[in-house]
């Protein structure tokens, strides 16, 4: 039996990842509070190597929330994330005169937290462009997308492709080129 709970939070923790935190933190940063599908788009095309292993904890704790507890993952967000530092690797590279020079390792241990906002009524969604979404407004990312047509930020996603719009401009200014 799965329990649905919406207040649940479900996480995925990745320890002892080969990687400096602040190499990890440039990436969470870009991701934090965005939607899971959204979040993965971001993480495959930034060319970070960083994005590897946060994709996949991503990817878990997704994984995490539909079998454990039975939530869609079109209506997850991350609601934390977090980088900490975490034990540094030391080895000595031999050197010339039977010196030695220490390699330091760091590790990082990343948390990612994703909630489930398709039952929560007091949560906003921030878009970066367009500003505050109330969510039980806007449930589905179309609807989301006609509304933002209705107040005229998207203009292009009503079905006017901007070739029609060139056309009627080229009509209004005809000039020779004589």
């Amino acid at each position: 039996m799965i329990k649905r709970d919406p207040d649940v939070e479900v996480y995925a923790l990745g320890q002892h990842i080969c990687m400096s935190a602040h190499k990890a933190r440039r990436v969470i940063d870009q991701i934090r509070g965005r939607s899971y599908e959204e979040t993965l788009m971001i993480l495959e095309l930034m060319p970070y190597r960083a994005c590897y292993p946060i994709f996949k904890l991503v990817y878990s704790a997704a994984a995490n929330a539909s079998h454990n507890m039975g939530f869609n993952e079109t209506d997850l967000i991350i609601s934390q994330a977090e980088v900490n530092e975490g034990t540094i690797v030391k080895k000595l590279k031999p050197r010339a005169r039977g010196r030695s020079y220490p390699i330091k390792r760091p590790t990082c241990h990343i948390t990612i937290v994703l909630k489930d906002i398709s039952k929560d009524q007091e949560y906003f969604i921030w878009l970066r462009k367009y500003g505050w979404v109330y969510k039980d407004k806007y449930t589905d990312v179309r609807e989301r997308y006609l509304c933002m047509i209705e107040q005229d930020r998207l203009k292009w996603a009503n079905g006017e492709s901007e070739d029609e719009d060139e056309d009627e401009d080229e009509d209004e200014d005809v000039w020779d080129k004589k």
